[in-house]
């Protein structure tokens, strides 16, 4: 059976809802993301940060969870950093409601390609996450998850369907998105508390 890891890339976050301190949002996020991949089975978690971000990771993590330095936070980076698995998926720190089904569906194209990527639903520039066998394949093109699309990744590739793009979900980057949150949906815990002391509705 493949040895797999999914990793959180808690990197910089450029919006927060009116009233809510920048880094508080990031970390609620953040939180929600990890709380959430602790919950996958069959899988290793682990989690991604630049060493500026360091006290961020250790704060959030469960007791055993991996966290990883990298120079920039790209998943090309996070996948240099990572030794000893045979699949690899680097998911974006902020969405906090992310179903662990679409995670399931990043990984399984992995089995008949070697990268697949979840775009951020609704279309526009970024991705929600991207999956890999590894070793990497060289051809891989540098990914940004703020601003990389399906055809970036493809764009190296043999072939268009060595690149498989999976179901996607929203990301947390501006009040459109915010307005998506359904107050009935379980989990994010963090980010709901946080947006009701704010006196925004959660």
């Amino acid at each position: 059976m493949a040895r797999r890891v999914v990793v959180a890339l808690l990197g910089p976050v450029q919006w927060s809802p009116p009233g809510v301190d920048l880094a508080d949002w990031r970390a609620a996020l953040a939180e929600d993301v990890v709380d959430l991949i602790a919950t996958l089975n069959e899988v290793d978690v682990a989690v991604a940060v630049t060493p500026a971000d360091r006290a961020l990771a250790d704060a959030l993590v469960w007791p055993g969870t991996a966290v990883y330095e990298v120079a920039e936070p790209t998943p090309n980076a996070v996948f240099a950093a990572l030794d000893g698995y045979d699949q690899a998926a680097v998911l974006a720190g902020d969405v906090p409601d992310l179903p662990a089904l679409t995670v399931g569906k990043l990984l399984r194209p992995l089995t008949t390609r070697p990268v697949a990527v979840a775009p951020v639903e609704g279309g526009g520039p970024g991705l929600l996450g991207v999956a890999v066998r590894l070793p990497v394949p060289n051809w891989l093109s540098l990914l940004d998850l703020d601003t990389a699309t399906p055809a970036d990744a493809r764009s190296g590739a043999p072939r268009p369907g060595d690149v498989a793009v999976t179901a996607g979900w929203r990301r947390m980057r501006g009040p459109a998105d915010l307005a998506t949150l359904d107050p009935a949906f379980e989990g994010w815990e963090a980010t709901r508390a946080l947006l009701s002391g704010s006196g925004r509705p959660a």
